[in-house]
């Protein structure tokens, strides 16, 4: 969440995402909220792209039964 701020411009308060204001709002707790659940979003995509990944690690061998092989 480093990445986000709240600068304070006259009466508004104005989300950025590095240098870039993405959002303008009139109150500073409204822009906190907004800020808080966007990067609770952001981690959660985050989290179900790593989890639905492949996998790196191999697959274990398959060992026949043996009665499989008569």
């Amino acid at each position: 969440m480093s990445d986000y701020s709240i600068v304070r411009v006259g009466n508004e308060y104005i989300v950025q995402a590095g240098d870039k204001r993405i959002l303008k709002v009139s109150s500073r707790r409204r822009a906190v909220k907004i800020m808080t659940l966007a990067a609770d979003l952001l981690d959660q995509e985050t989290t179900q792209q790593v989890e639905g990944s492949p996998s790196i690690s191999r697959d274990r061998p398959v060992v026949p039964d043996k009665s499989d092989l008569s």
